[in-house]
């Protein structure tokens, strides 16, 4: 068995670690990455970067590449999914900007993390596939990392970036994932002739979908999202294709028209976990959706984890020199202090958005009524989760 020794480690190659990795390597540490597949990649589609994300970005100078890959809309806008109506709108633009110090973009999964990929590389990260961890365990002197090709590293501390499924969160916090009863199908497709400058979200009973650009706006992304009637029946399948158009039957001729863009061979069930402020072990530090894996409703999952990164960054900032052993727990529990009552609020506030964002009758009309006399000057539900803490 062979024994590779690291100051830390760092497990999984996806934004979470990538942005951990990085974080810790601009913090003068110097750091190994273990990814699982044999080589580095993400799939699906699109994702959203609110200012509370690209700030950071800009401060670890990655901003101007991911608008070059990127795309910034003009604003976000609510609609009603049964009669396509408008029911409000966040302009994005010039005051957007300047209140949060920041952009909104939206950017393709992979091309966002060959951005961090190439970051982590320059940086110095060193970076391993192939390498899935089977556990970790912490002793006195750090933490012993266990991969299923036999070989051990022994670090001063790990950083599990593992995901929704995260090994090291089971052994450490022992819950599951919990399922929503909602699952995803996405897709793109060039833009052609029409011009798509708005995130838009069309929200229907038990069901919604979102549009919008990619790639400088050559590319429109499309994310559908309902409630599976076989889960709430019980069945081990469910979510299926099958399921997909009946749940937009009765939706907008807009919605219906990108349902049928949809790729239909693989779908998302979405799953998040009851929060937990449980995220430290020893020397062991759980981050992104290891962490605090979330629902989409508020566009926050990579968000939050580049979050995460960030205030690691900022806790070796306040330290005194390099990290002895002895050292990562108290750094540890400086950075859990400080994200784990935010990521908590999302985690809670994401689950409540999407019952607002699903409910049908009464519940619908009340909805559509408040949102429609929202004054769209009004920054209050977004400068908890957008503004600067």
């Amino acid at each position: 068995m062979k024994k590779n020794r690291r100051p830390v480690i760092v497990v999984g190659g996806g934004i979470g670690g990538l942005t951990a990795a990085l974080a810790l390597r601009l913090g003068g540490v110097e750091v190994t990455l273990l990814e699982r597949a044999d080589e580095f990649g993400e799939v699906g589609a699109g994702l959203q970067l609110a200012p509370n994300a690209t700030r950071i970005l800009a401060q670890w100078g990655l901003l101007d590449k991911t608008l070059r890959l990127g795309y910034e809309p003009r604003s976000i806008v609510l609609k009603d999914a049964v009669d396509g109506s408008e029911l409000t709108r966040q302009d994005l633009g010039e005051e957007f900007r300047a209140r949060y110090g920041a952009p909104y973009i939206v950017i393709h999964r992979s091309d966002l993390h060959t951005i961090l990929l190439d970051a982590a590389r320059a940086a110095g990260v060193e970076l391993i596939t192939g390498a899935e961890v089977e556990s970790v365990t912490d002793g006195l002197d750090g933490a012993s990392v266990s991969v299923a090709n036999g070989t051990t590293w022994l670090a001063d501390a790990c950083i599990a970036a593992d995901g929704l499924t995260s090994r090291v969160r089971d052994a450490i916090v022992g819950d599951q994932p919990v399922s929503s009863g909602y699952v995803a199908y996405r897709g793109t497709l060039p833009r052609g002739d029409d011009t798509f400058e708005d995130v838009v979200a069309w929200l229907g009973p038990g069901c919604h979908f979102v549009r919008y650009s990619l790639r400088n706006g050559e590319m429109l992304n499309h994310v559908a999202v309902f409630r599976s009637p076989r889960f709430a029946a019980g069945h081990e399948e469910w979510g299926g294709v099958d399921e997909l158009d009946t749940a937009f039957a009765e939706c907008c001729a807009e919605v219906q028209e990108g349902v049928a863009h949809l790729w239909r061979d693989r779908r998302w069930p979405m799953y998040d976990r009851t929060p937990t402020p449980q995220w430290r072990r020893g020397s062991t530090l759980l981050v992104g959706d290891a962490a605090h894996p979330m629902l989409q409703y508020l566009a926050q999952g990579a968000c939050q984890a580049i979050e995460d990164a960030a205030t690691i960054g900022r806790a070796l900032d306040h330290h005194d020199g390099i990290p002895a052993a002895n050292d990562w727990p108290s750094i540890f529990d400086q950075v859990v202090g400080e994200r784990e009552p935010q990521a908590t609020l999302v985690q809670n506030s994401a689950r409540v958005w999407g019952d607002i964002w699903h409910t049908d009758g009464l519940g619908r009309l009340l909805r559509n009524e408040l949102m429609r006399r929202r004054d769209t000057k009004d920054f209050r539900y977004s400068d908890w989760l957008y503004g600067a803490r």
